[in-house]
């Protein structure tokens, strides 16, 4: 069984033959690959590692994590399962307790689509936080209703 490795924050100008060189002494059954973008064929920044066993995966993470290249101080984690459907799903979320970009299906880029929101139940109407992008918005908003229902 192989073992998939996430390695992120990795320079923009990093090739394939750089990250296998900077993982050369890992031993035999480590395969790089680096994602790149598409239209300027430039690393975006991550790839994967793949290890052929849980124990090794766990000794290449303990050896390799925060290791400098090209003074950049690289991340790696067990990357998450891919699943064939993530329509039902909420978004899973990193060890790191960061969201993990969704796949999109197919090049369709159909901006007419609507996006699903999820929502939580909680009596705790405390618990739940504002979109951060409308949080100042909403505040003033708050302000102003408070000031009229108090001059009225």
């Amino acid at each position: 069984m192989s073992v998939r490795l996430y390695v992120g924050n990795l320079p923009e100008d990093l090739t394939r033959q750089d990250l296998e060189a900077a993982f050369a002494d890992a031993g035999e059954g480590v395969s790089a690959k680096l994602i790149t973008d598409r239209k300027t064929g430039k690393c975006r920044g991550f790839g994967f590692v793949t290890v052929k066993t849980d124990e090794q995966a766990d000794q290449f993470i303990e050896k390799y994590n925060g290791v400098s290249i090209q003074d950049s101080a690289i991340k790696i984690e067990k990357a998450l399962p891919r699943s064939k459907d993530k329509a039902d799903e909420e978004p899973a979320v990193s060890t790191a307790g960061t969201p993990t970009p969704e796949r999109r299906k197919g090049g369709n880029n159909n901006k007419s689509q609507s996006r699903r929101t999820t929502t939580t139940s909680s009596s705790d109407p405390d618990s739940i936080q504002p979109d951060p992008r409308w949080a100042q918005d909403l505040e003033k908003l708050k302000q102003m209703l408070a000031a009229q229902t108090t001059n009225s």
